[in-house]
């Protein structure tokens, strides 16, 4: 891996527009209108009062994989996404333009043999206004790498969640046709869609993508403690733990530590699996 060269790597700004049907596409693929009686979650998937789910900031500007190109020396078939931290400034705008500012934070070597975590920064501002809107940083867990040094700041590590009764807990299904709705949003990665490769991957079917699951916890938060008002969403973490198969239902048990301040971690009721681990938000 050439330290120096993903260091002094520029991501050119990556300008995006997108309009009602695009919010409305990415509400749809966090199950957003499975009960169509449902007034509450209404403005997410109609243009009337439409509102823009938070977590539409992790896909807007995706600057696409980078790490495949060969120059950086990075095993790019051997990485996983492990972690996605969302702050929101403030409401993403319906519709709008917006530009997406990249940088890569850190490398956080973990030694020869023991893999490499890229800490990569996204900031994300309305094209028109100049507004500051939503800060994104996702780590990248790199297993083939390691023992090649490092630099930057890298973020502290997520704590375990107490052991207790949970305070809230949010129930949310997902359709089997999860994925290849959600994936209609930018995420072409076959993973998600055709059963063949899925199986090479060691998986029985297509998963759900990371970054579904994570738009589901975070409609979770904006129903328990939001009152579905986005302006009242201000961040949140997820480790990512384990896959979601599309068609299992999610439970997300929240932890409240006052002020607004919460833990919550997410799990696949079907399977009693943790899916996302040591999680955290805060709301207004």
């Amino acid at each position: 891996m050439d330290i120096d060269k993903i260091r002094n790597m520029a991501i050119a700004p990556i300008i995006q527009a997108y309009d009602k049907r695009d919010t409305i596409l990415h509400a749809l693929g966090l199950g957003y209108g499975a009960d169509p009686l449902d007034e509450a979650e209404l403005p997410f998937v109609y243009e009337k009062d439409l509102r823009c789910v938070p977590a539409f900031a992790n896909i807007l500007c995706h600057p696409g994989f980078w790490a495949q190109d060969p120059q950086y020396g990075i095993d790019w078939v051997k990485i996983l996404h492990a972690e996605q931290y969302l702050t929101m400034h403030r409401p993403l705008p319906a519709t709008g333009t917006v530009r997406g500012e990249y940088r890569v934070a850190a490398i956080e070597d973990k030694g020869e043999g023991r893999g490499a975590l890229l800490h990569q920064e996204k900031d994300l501002f309305d094209d028109a206004t100049g507004d500051h809107l939503a800060t994104v940083r996702s780590t990248l867990f790199m297993r083939g790498n390691g023992g090649e040094g490092g630099f930057g700041d890298p973020m502290t590590p997520a704590q375990p969640i107490e052991e207790r009764t949970p305070d809230k807990v949010v129930e949310i299904a997902t359709l089997p046709r999860q994925a290849l709705i959600y994936r209609l949003s930018g995420d072409w990665n076959p993973l998600h869609a055709e059963p063949a490769i899925a199986t090479r991957a060691g998986f029985a079917k297509p998963i759900l993508h990371g970054l579904c699951t994570k738009g589901i916890a975070n409609r979770a938060i904006l129903s328990a403690y939001c009152d579905n008002d986005v302006a009242r969403f201000k961040s949140m973490f997820v480790r990512f733990s384990k896959p979601v198969m599309p068609g299992e239902t999610i439970r997300v048990e929240f932890f409240e530590e006052g002020e607004g301040r919460m833990r919550f971690r997410a799990i696949a009721v079907e399977r009693g699996e943790v899916v996302l681990d040591r999680c955290s938000a805060t709301v207004a």
